[in-house]
């Protein structure tokens, strides 16, 4: 056998190896992806059924297309529940390119430092559970909080306001949450792709006589839209399952019409009432609807990018 021969089998040896460890590595992943998302499907079963805890399956009753016609019955809770998800899922996306505003803004500050300091001090919040945020809401914001016991002994106020109670303003509120919390992690995102711009395109303006606001407007921002339409088009794919962790937190009675949204709801339903068929009809529906979300994203990116997400 020759040394060619040799070295082609050598090759072949190597290339199927890499496979056979690539797949090993995957393995994990994959069976946590099948355990966790396609496996629990076979629980859609219990929206035809009457389901009740402790009784054998094989003797629940069969109910049929029940619980989807008494998702049309309350067809008003469920339309309020969707506007509550739809209006604070479009509020998050139309604040959305603050990140990249911030992102632009960050990468032209000269001071390392400064920088850093700024980055850090702005990811921080994204690494800080809800649980303690409405802690620091609760001891900033309530009746006994941190502004009102400054602004009733300057006179601001003249009676405390809470604004975790206000109805009125609870979509602005936690918006302004949201933002606070995810506007570092975001940048951190839109720096990378900033980061990935070829330099030959800033020094090639900069031959041309262009400042470094023509090169932000003109290079930086075209740099890093793609990145920005990718993830935007993968939120509006998700806006029914935005947010379960920060309004169960923040909710409470008096501004429940107006945070609870889809997922929310269905803990309501079956975690708290224990109708679980119900709670499985409702969550079928949630899912294919956000399925025609993605497809309807991955066509938006197609047309707006010329090459699909998915």
């Amino acid at each position: 056998m020759d040394a060619n021969t040799e070295k082609r089998i050598r090759d072949k040896r190597i290339k199927r190896n890499k496979k056979l460890m690539m797949l090993a590595l995957a393995f994990p992943f994959i069976a946590v992806v099948i355990m966790f998302f396609y496996v629990p499907i076979a629980g859609w079963a219990l929206s035809f059924f009457n389901y009740k805890p402790g009784i054998p399956f094989s003797k629940t009753p069969f109910t049929g297309f029940d619980n989807f016609r008494l998702i049309y019955d309350n067809r008003r809770e469920i339309t309020r529940v969707l506007i509550n998800t739809f209006t604070l899922g479009f509020l998050n996306i139309l604040t959305s390119p603050l990140a990249v505003l911030f992102a632009l803004l960050l990468n032209e500050v000269r001071t390392i430092r400064f920088k850093k300091l700024v980055q850090i001090t702005t990811t921080i919040p994204h690494f800080v559970s809800w649980v303690i945020i409405f802690s620091l809401g609760f001891a900033i914001f309530s009746n006994e909080g941190m502004l009102n016991n400054l602004f009733l002994r300057t006179g601001v106020l003249s009676k405390p306001y809470n604004i975790l109670t206000d109805i009125d303003n609870v979509w602005p509120f936690q918006t302004a949450l949201s933002v606070w919390k995810s506007l570092g992690w975001n940048t951190i995102i839109y720096i990378a792709a900033i980061a990935g711009i070829d330099e030959e395109l800033y020094g090639a303006a900069k031959v041309d006589g262009a400042g470094r606001f023509y090169c932000a407007v003109h290079i930086t921002f075209p740099g890093v839209l793609p990145t920005f339409v990718v993830l935007l088009l993968l939120t509006i794919s998700n806006i029914l399952g935005m947010g379960f962790e920060q309004y169960f937190v923040f909710n409470n009675t008096l501004v429940v019409n107006r945070l609870e949204v889809l997922d929310l709801y269905l803990y309501r339903i079956g975690i708290t009432t224990f109708d679980y068929s119900y709670a499985v009809a409702i969550g079928m529906l949630k899912s294919f609807f956000s399925i025609a979300l993605l497809f309807t994203a991955n066509y938006l990116a197609n047309r707006l990018r010329g090459d699909p997400i998915i």
